[in-house]
């Protein structure tokens, strides 16, 4: 964690080959609080090996600078494009190793549970789901692009899974 914190730190991604949406919350005892979040970008006309490359080291100081405690990315899911399907897959690949080394756990949420935890509908729209991540957590008040406002309701989902398994006994 980083200096200074004992609280657990959730990190959401929203991985891809060319942009990569992140979202660390604090996970306080009065809710959740904002740490940071943005996006990590590779320049498009690159090979995407070497946007890859980039975007594992750029991750790489992410994790060093928030040190979380948990990871969470969405499920994997099958593009209309196998091959679009395949680069995802090599990017979630990525940053899950790299969480793992970082000694993070890490966690799976789908992106119609996320949705339904965040807004309370799993189909809502992306602009529903950027509406509410601000009121849900202690954040001032940034514009952030849609890649860290999906990677922040991941986050936020996990947590508010994890309060409801805690206050059911499961």
């Amino acid at each position: 964690m980083p200096a200074g914190f004992d609280l657990p730190i959730v990190l959401g991604l929203d991985p891809g080959t060319r942009v990569v949406g992140y979202g660390a919350l604090i996970l306080a005892a009065d809710g959740p609080r904002l740490l940071t979040a943005g996006v990590l970008r590779a320049p498009a006309r690159l090979h995407v090996h070497e946007r890859l490359g980039i975007l594992a080291a750029a991750f790489d100081g992410l994790l060093a600078q928030t040190r979380p405690t948990v990871v969470v990315i969405e499920n994997a899911f099958a593009n209309k494009n196998p091959r679009t399907t395949i680069r995802l897959g090599e990017a979630r690949g990525i940053v899950i190793a790299a969480s793992v080394r970082a000694g993070a756990e890490v966690d799976e949420i789908s992106p119609a549970e996320a949705k339904k935890r965040v807004t309370g509908n799993g189909n809502a729209a992306k602009s529903q789901v950027a509406a509410m991540v601000p009121r849900l957590v202690a954040m001032p008040d940034v514009d952030l692009p849609d890649d860290a406002t999906d990677a922040l309701a991941l986050a936020l989902a996990w947590a508010r899974r994890r309060d409801l398994e805690r206050a059911t006994g499961r």
